[in-house]
């Protein structure tokens, strides 16, 4: 139904293997020989893994019990439970973040995304209050996490 990654932005790819990439320099200039390879081998995996491992976030909407489930990473939530979804614009993120957040609220939140959805639970089972997700595309999934 719905499938959404959070990748980092594609200038970070470039910044992250230009600054590997001057530090092997560095290295290799104060060592050069045999092994003036191995900085290159060894530093230039390091922002790879980095911007992977930032980008992991995965935001789903899929078939589970009921109406089904969202996933957002290893966290589940049924869609029976959500009473009401909205949508957070950039320029009320930072009021969402700070002073209105409820320390009890479940938030996956990525800096570089601008938008977010709150999603407002109806379970009387679950102390959280409601969800606050980063997501490029908030009309299209509070459409269709709406009751």
């Amino acid at each position: 139904m719905y499938s959404e990654r959070l990748w980092v932005p594609l200038w970070w790819w470039a910044a992250g293997l230009a600054v590997a990439g001057l530090l092997a320099a560095e290295v290799h200039m104060g060592n050069p020989g045999l092994l003036a390879w191995l900085p290159y081998v060894l530093l230039l995996p390091f922002p790879v893994w980095v911007l992977l491992w930032l980008s992991r976030l995965r935001i789903e909407v899929g078939d589970g019990p009921g109406r089904g489930e969202l996933r957002v990473g290893r966290a589940n939530l049924p869609l029976d439970v959500i009473s009401r979804v909205a949508v957070v614009p950039a320029t009320a993120k930072s009021a969402a973040l700070g002073r209105q957040l409820d320390p009890a609220a479940y938030v996956q939140h990525r800096t570089w995304i601008k938008t977010m959805v709150l999603i407002v639970l109806d379970d009387p089972e679950d102390p959280t209050p409601y969800w606050l997700v980063s997501t490029r595309r908030p009309a299209e999934l509070a459409a269709l996490l709406t009751p």
